[in-house]
């Protein structure tokens, strides 16, 4: 089935391996689903809250599978005949060789839209049976946490670690399945492979971090802040909400983000690898990243399992359990390429370039666990700050959110000029194919990364669940010290996917200018004028343009989910405030209404999908129409600089300003309820949606705008000649423009108050 020109038996032996290694990773996950769900889970009173944060959660994804569901089928069809327009590819020519070129786009827009479906599909497979995992292990990580720390700790890792493997599992089999099929002509399919995951995981983690936000800074400015009450206290209508929320944004929203990394670093990887395959004739350019993705699923099984505690529950720290797992799955996996790279590869240039990445993502980790963990000075000083009120804490807090952003910048930068480095003399394709060579590394531990994410919101839920249902003294200390390491692990696993997000970017784009490289050949277009070789070139004023317009398309990208929230959480505070006027209820004697919080979180993530994802989808195609393709690249170059900046920026500050008001609240300057502790509040309640919504969503909008332009580009230049403007195309940029004006003032519209009917 496999059909690889010049292919060796260990190569075709390989591939099929690989695909055997992504049902074992699927396998792997099954089994710890079943552990978990043998375990205990807790007293009537606990499994009452429980039921509350599963049919909130059940809730919201219902809701939000009927908004999703036609998009997807109105991008199939687009995506199906989106290969006519242009010309087969010298690839597809030579997998399908003897076809007409018109079975040639039927076979190719078949496989297109069907990876596409299937991209959408795995996506929403993977934050959907990750977030109702995450919901089952919740009240078994409570119940546990009675007994001892180790139970509770391998709960809620490896429920987490479900998650993982899920996208671990699914990213490598829709990966090797369309290149056994498709072979030198998947990249074609693979773009909507690629793109099918990037725009659920878009949906996930923006409609996932309105809903967690808005619940969160609702019920913290009126419970904490206004009425003196503790975190997650019963009295609080907003409570169930927030728990709710944990959910849906840091387990649905950021598996899905993660699993499109995942996903899009593959897809530009094997582009470019087909590239140097069709210059060289060597397959390794194709194979070793299969093989790399393949290692690193083994790995992350065996680094994963590796998480137990400390002997009989005398050991709490988590976190150093937790590293344990993620460095041992890290020095199995630069071992096992080593050996891959030794006897497969013909020199060592690939294996180089993935150890950077890995190399990467572990000084990312470093980076974000200093300027967001309470045990090192910028936290420290944030909380300080707190004693002259919430103004200096919140500009101490800034400061250190623009302090971290240049030095993780930096270090992607450095990584970058690695790539140079390692294919010093070679081509440009060669350098980007080290850049893609280092994302695949990056996030080769996928399975671990995931799993410490989804390790947060679960230990979150457990200690609220702990709380609603009175767990007594021992219990409640335990579930402190896992949720106290579930946010260190949140905001690490954040600034990996914020630096994987970039480079997977930079290695589309690379691809977007191979690609468009390609069709100037089939366009007669002379070697020396071919984007390959002139590159993006600021100089020319309309590219300059388009690098201006693609740098504010995260700003407002940004503005609009940070409104979103605002406008929800304004709608939970008049709502808990409502309900605390209810005799009976501040009392004890009246059960609040939960139901109705998150109706109004579940109805306001839902209302912002549809204009955000009109944004990200349309505005390359407006630069690309209206400007060109050179234009479309400075506007690409754009929006990842600007991106990778305010992402890295939001979450950062956001999870210092977190962690400094939960080191106020185990006894610092005061404690809680004191002037400091309200002043930390208010810090927490700015940075949840920068570090929750507005930045982790910029992750997934890059990567959508970047597989926009590489499925737009051919298709724009096929009809715009050089030194000619289309007709057709102008119609299309300004349908486009008129449309993403409509969504902008959609979501402004509605920032005014309506009532919310019952889900």
């Amino acid at each position: 089935m496999i059909s690889l020109p010049g292919a060796s038996p260990f190569e075709v032996l390989a591939i099929w391996c690989v695909l055997v290694i992504a049902f074992f990773g699927l396998a792997y996950a099954m089994l710890l689903r079943r552990q978990v769900m043998a375990c205990d889970k807790g007293s009537a009173k606990m499994q009452e809250v429980w039921n509350g944060i599963r049919s909130g959660a059940d809730a919201y994804l219902k809701r939000q599978l009927r908004t999703i569901i036609p998009l997807i089928l109105v991008f199939t069809v687009v995506l199906f005949f989106s290969v006519y327009v242009v010309p087969p590819t010298a690839e597809s020519r030579l997998r399908f060789e003897g076809y007409s070129d018109q079975s040639l786009k039927l076979i190719i827009g078949a496989g297109r839209a069907v990876a596409f479906i299937m991209g959408s599909v795995f996506s929403l497979m993977v934050g959907q049976f990750g977030m109702r995992m995450a919901v089952q292990a919740n009240v078994r990580v409570a119940s546990a946490s009675g007994r001892s720390f180790t139970e509770a700790l391998k709960i809620a890792y490896r429920a987490g670690t479900v998650t993982g493997m899920l996208t671990d599992g699914l990213g490598l089999l829709g990966g090797t399945l369309i290149f056994i099929i498709f072979g030198v002509a998947s990249p074609d399919t693979l773009l909507g492979f690629g793109f099918g995951g990037t725009l659920l995981a878009l949906f996930m983690r923006v409609g996932g971090g309105i809903y967690t936000k808005a619940a969160d800074v609702g019920a913290d400015l009126v419970g904490k802040v206004e009425a003196g009450l503790p975190e997650d206290d019963e009295r609080n209508a907003a409570v169930v909400a927030d728990l709710v929320g944990d959910n849906v944004g840091d387990c649905a929203g950021m598996a899905a983000d993660i699993f499109e990394s995942y996903e899009v670093t593959i897809v530009s990887t094997l582009i470019l690898g087909v590239v140097l395959f069709t210059q060289t004739h060597e397959l390794s350019w194709i194979i070793f990243p299969l093989l790399v993705r393949g290692i690193g699923v083994l790995s992350s099984i065996i680094g994963t399992y590796l998480v137990r505690g400390g002997r009989q529950g005398k050991n709490h720290n988590a976190l150093k359990s937790i590293n344990k797992g993620f460095y041992s799955s890290a020095a199995i996996s630069v071992f096992s390429f080593g050996l891959i790279s030794y006897f497969y590869l013909n020199d060592w240039r690939s294996f180089f370039s993935v150890v950077a990445g890995i190399l990467l993502a572990i000084v990312l980790d470093e980076i974000t666990k200093r300027f967001t963990d309470g045990r090192f000075r910028p936290v420290k000083d944030i909380a300080r700050s707190s004693r002259t009120g919430s103004a200096t804490l919140i500009l101490k807090g800034l400061s250190y959110g623009f302090e971290v952003t240049v030095w993780q910048t930096l270090v992607i930068a450095i990584t970058i000029f690695l790539s140079i480095l390692i294919y010093h003399g070679q081509p440009v394709v060669y350098v980007l194919y080290g850049v893609a060579m280092t994302g695949i590394g990056m996030l080769t531990l996928t399975g671990n990364n995931v799993a410490m994410d989804a390790f947060g919101p679960i230990a979150d839920n457990a200690n609220g669940i702990g709380e609603l249902s009175h767990l007594d003294k021992d219990a409640r200390k335990i579930m402190d010290s896992l949720d106290a390491t579930g946010n260190t692990t949140k905001a690490i696993t954040k600034g990996v996917a914020i630096g994987s997000a970039v480079i997977a970017a930079v290695a589309l784009f690379g691809s977007f200018i191979t690609d468009v490289s390609k069709v100037q050949i089939q366009m007669g277009i002379e070697q020396s004028a071919q984007l390959i070789e002139t590159g993006i070139r600021i100089s020319v004023p309309v590219v300059f343009i388009g690098l201006l317009i693609g740098g504010t398309i995260p700003f407002l990208f940004s503005s609009l989910t940070i409104n979103a929230v605002t406008r929800a959480a304004s709608q939970i505070v008049e709502e808990v405030r409502r309900q605390f006027r209810i005799p009976g209820i501040i009392e004890r004697k009246v059960k609040p209404d939960y139901q109705r919080a998150v109706d109004i979180c579940t109805v306001s993530a839902q209302r912002e999908l549809v204009p955000l994802a009109l944004i990200s989808v349309l505005s390359p195609i407006i630069i690309g129409s209206l400007l060109g393709v050179e234009a479309l690249g400075g506007f690409l170059a754009g929006v990842i600089l600007s991106g990778q900046l305010l992402a890295v920026f939001m979450a950062d500050a956001g999870g210092a300003w977190d962690n400094a008001k939960k080191t106020i609240e185990d006894g610092l300057y005061g404690g809680k309820g004191s002037e400091a502790h309200h002043a930390a509040v208010v810090g927490d309640t700015v940075g949840d949606p920068l570090k929750d919504t507005a930045g982790p969503a910029l992750n997934p909008m890059i990567k959508v705008i970047n597989l926009v332009s590489l499925l737009a580009a051919p298709v724009i230049m096929t009809f715009r000649k050089p030194g000619h403007l289309s007709a057709g195309l102008v119609i299309t940029g300004v349908i486009c423009l008129v449309l993403v004006i409509g969504a902008i003032a959609y979501s402004k519209r509605s920032s005014e108050t309506k009532p919310v009917r019952e889900i």
